[in-house]
């Protein structure tokens, strides 16, 4: 079975949704204090997928993201390695990491997200909504069509709620803006009404530059959204599914966040089934 890995503590508060999800798509989630990974009770190499829930890590007293992500850079474990260390280890063997809003955050101020160099430093922030406040409503958004990542497979567009008071993607720099562009990192686009991205509030929540509300790293193994899709695993988790039942008798009663979860479950799941036969021609030859 496919092991999710997804850490809490400190702040952080969507561990169990994130956890519902993974076994909603036939995965095994679990869930530890990320207190056991830096004492070295629990390794990330143990599973196939680490994850960064959102919430409010170290109350964001410093700014979203940015004490979390500094513990896992500098904060050595008993092996005398860091858990960035490991991440990259972890990455470097085909797996994958998922961030979102709070974890999304996580993942750009540590430098894994977008990593452009490939040397794991900070290229564009994360920082507080053009509104000037908290914004918790629904979005839109739609699908990179060039971006190369198994978790936004066969999706187009999606409904999701966010929940954030820093998720204005900032880009700076001309070339790192379009570096960004043209490697499809930008996976995920705030939308309006007529599927067009959009910079108009309340569509775009917080302003973020590309419109942008996830990227994916050049490898597209490292995935970070700022909207949260395992709030929306059930129709009857939307606010108007009453109405949309009525309509369409036929609808699907799986929200949109849940195809996200089951993607990167039939990804690993199918690069397990590829190794087989090749470890079994290895013993026939």
């Amino acid at each position: 079975m496919v092991q999710a890995l997804i850490l809490t503590g400190f702040g952080i508060n969507c561990e169990e949704e994130f956890a519902a999800a993974y076994r909603l798509a036939g995965a095994e989630a679990t869930i530890v204090h990320l207190n056991q990974v830096l004492l070295g009770h629990v390794s990330i190499h143990d599973y196939d997928i680490l994850n960064f829930p959102g919430g409010f890590s170290f109350g964001d007293d410093l700014g979203s993201g940015v004490v979390l992500a500094n513990k896992l850079r500098y904060r050595q474990t008993p092996s005398g390695r860091t858990l960035l260390d490991d991440i990259k280890e972890f990455i470097a063997n085909g797996k994958f990491v998922m961030g979102i809003c709070n974890g999304f955050q996580v993942l750009v101020k540590l430098g894994l997200l977008p990593n452009l160099s490939g040397n794991v430093t900070p290229e564009v922030t994360l920082t507080h909504n053009a509104s000037g406040r908290y914004e918790d409503r629904w979005v839109r958004l739609k699908v990179n069509p060039n971006a190369h990542t198994p978790f936004l497979k066969g999706i187009d567009t999606m409904e999701v709620p966010v929940r954030h008071g820093e998720g204005r993607l900032v880009i700076s720099g001309a070339d790192t803006l379009a570096h960004i562009q043209d490697k499809a990192l930008n996976c995920l686009t705030y939308i309006g009404y007529d599927d067009s991205p959009t910079d108009v509030y309340p569509h775009n929540p917080n302003g973020a530059d590309l419109n942008c509300a996830g990227l994916t790293d050049p490898t597209g193994q490292v995935f970070g959204l700022m909207p949260h899709p395992e709030a929306f695993l059930s129709l009857y988790n939307h606010p108007d599914w009453a109405r949309r039942k009525r309509l369409n008798r036929g609808i699907s009663e799986e929200g949109d966040g849940l195809k996200l979860f089951r993607n990167i479950v039939e990804h690993v799941q199918g690069q397990r089934a590829e190794a087989v036969p090749q470890e079994a021609s290895q013993f026939s030859s």
